[in-house]
């Protein structure tokens, strides 16, 4: 019997995958999550062999969410169901540490096929998540500025382009205010860019925040 927790911040999807997975003979939902924070806590009181997990997720981006649950788990097989396609997200999470990637539009049998290969300790890759990751393999391969930077950096990008101040996100990830200001210019000179607002027309316009 695989062990399974769902963490996604709509009811209605926790409920349809719920339900999807009670028709299967080998899954068990073991609880829900509404945050990262409730996943925490789910960790904390069940014994879980994968968690399939939202990337959109309230109060923290789905990034930090997937980082503070490998910090908890780190050897938790973690399943991200995104509505963004595989391109903007799917290399940089597997590099943190997700085991599959899935887009919320793929058929549900995909998602069990997918919760029954991490369990059993291998990674669920899709063709257009190998051609991806091959890609970044090729150092001839012409990479978008935001695919530059270092997965802190990247974190750093994501919250400043949601609008967030280097006070609220010194606090966010534990970090100086003087640490974050280094990251955000990092940032900006690897983009080329020279402002929060333009680092927000840009990840807007890739489809990287909603």
């Amino acid at each position: 019997m695989i062990r399974v927790a769902i963490v996604d911040d709509h009811a209605i999807v926790r409920t349809g995958l719920r339900q999807y997975f009670a028709e299967q003979v080998d899954l068990r939902v073991v609880g829900e999550a509404a945050s990262a924070r409730e996943a925490l806590d789910l960790l904390r009181q069940e014994t879980v062999d994968v968690l399939v997990m939202d990337l959109n997720m309230p109060e923290q981006s789905g990034v930090d969410a997937l980082a503070a649950v490998k910090a908890r788990a780190p050897e938790l097989p973690v399943l991200i169901l995104s509505g963004f396609p595989e391109a903007q997200y799917a290399t940089m999470l597997m590099r943190q540490g997700a085991s599959g990637y899935l887009n919320k539009e793929c058929d549900p049998e995909e998602i069990v096929k997918a919760i029954r290969m991490l369990a059993l300790g291998k990674r669920y890759i899709t063709p257009g998540v190998a051609e991806l990751l091959a890609d970044t393999l090729n150092p001839g391969a012409e990479k978008l500025p935001h695919e530059l930077l270092s997965e802190r950096e990247l974190q750093v990008f994501l919250h400043l382009a949601r609008g967030e101040t280097i006070g609220h996100l010194a606090e966010t990830l534990s970090l100086s205010v003087k640490t974050v200001s280094t990251y955000r210019t990092r940032v900006l000179e690897k983009m080329r860019l020279s402002s929060n607002s333009e680092l927000t027309y840009y990840a807007l316009k890739n489809g990287l925040i909603q």
